[in-house]
């Protein structure tokens, strides 16, 4: 495995810890908007603050990683993606910027129509971000992006087609499902009256998951030959058919009352969907034509990168760890073990 190789390996971790972490905040949002009026909504609105305020930044960690892989590792790629997807990309970011302001001044906010105006953005755009991130996601997959010294692609239908719809309503889709799956738990621990409905909405998004998918499929192969042609080579469809069991037994472990065990198999499941895609791709960073040895920086700059990251891990992995421990300590256990009220202090 060269330099570049192991590289693109810890972009794709990155990826995929953004999806199933940042993808959960995101998914947070999504319920936050279907939770109903001020009054029947408010319940699950707080359990929602609860759960994501002490990691909904920090998650975004993930995705500035990728960037500055992608950057320093492939910058061909990273130039030829920013010139074709600069629509999408932009209105992610504004989607990012938008999701942060609105959580943030919906807390502070001592009136009802201040707080539904900053919940709505909140809610917006938690939605619309994970499926601009899907579609420039759907697009570089069917070869849509050209490599920068041939300029720019169509930078309207490069993320417009069937393909980038379908894979931008399946992230909506996946991010809706990891939230509930983990919003179940949480309820069990701060608000065990939420749990049925939670676990509901966990089943429904499940499903409706898999209807997404398997739609995409049917979509792939109508509309970019050259992917489907190579998800079914062996390792794509084994990580597909993963991801498929993995998700079965998660609807199985939700009807059994397992939230924490729920919690793997549903990362599995999207992790083995992200991967199938990633081995069906490789070694095309660009589709159909563009390796990874094509457009790999000097090998002196990628090992350099890479000691960086593992210094990097060392100092990062700790303190994330005991940011998420922290988050999952109940609401009503102190560092000592008393009890007492501890939601806002802990935010």
């Amino acid at each position: 495995m060269t330099s570049a190789d192991l590289m693109l390996a810890v972009l794709f971790a990155a990826v995929t810890a953004y999806a199933l972490f940042g993808g959960a905040d995101f998914g947070a949002g999504f319920w936050d908007l279907f939770a109903g009026g001020a009054k029947r909504g408010h319940r699950q609105r707080k359990l929602i603050e609860h759960a994501i305020g002490p990691v909904w930044e920090a998650n975004h960690v993930w995705l500035i990683f990728a960037i500055v892989l992608l950057w320093t590792g492939f910058p061909a790629v990273f130039a030829g993606v920013a010139a074709t997807m600069y629509i999408p990309l932009t209105a992610a970011a504004l989607g990012i910027i938008g999701r942060g302001a609105g959580f943030a001044f919906r807390k502070i906010s001592v009136t009802l129509p201040r707080q539904q105006l900053f919940g709505a953005g909140f809610a917006f755009s938690s939605v619309v971000t994970p499926f601009f991130f899907g579609a420039v996601a759907g697009g570089i997959a069917t070869g849509r992006v050209p490599p920068w010294d041939q300029g720019p692609g169509d930078i309207l239908t490069a993320w417009w087609n069937p393909t980038s719809v379908a894979t931008g309503a399946l992230a909506v889709g996946v991010c809706a499902y990891l939230a509930a799956v983990f919003l179940t738990h949480d309820a069990k621990r701060e608000d065990p009256g939420l749990v049925p409905v939670m676990r509901r909405q966990a089943l429904w998004a499940g499903a409706g998951v898999g209807l997404l998918a398997a739609v995409g499929l049917v979509v792939v192969e109508l509309d970019a030959d050259w992917l489907a042609g190579r998800l079914w080579r062996p390792l794509p469809a084994a990580l597909i058919a993963v991801s498929a069991l993995a998700g079965l037994a998660s609807i199985g472990l939700l009807a059994l009352g397992r939230y924490v065990a729920v919690r793997v198999t549903s990362g599995l499941a999207v992790a083995a969907v992200l991967g199938g895609w990633a081995a069906a791709q490789y070694p095309y960073l660009l589709p159909p034509a563009t390796t990874v040895d094509a457009v790999a920086a000097d090998p002196a700059v990628t090992r350099a990168t890479l000691w960086a990251v593992l210094v990097g891990v060392a100092i990062l992995a700790p303190s994330l760890w005991w940011l998420l421990r922290l988050s999952q300590t109940p609401a009503h256990q102190g560092a000592g073990g008393e009890t007492g009220h501890q939601e806002d202090g802990r935010r």
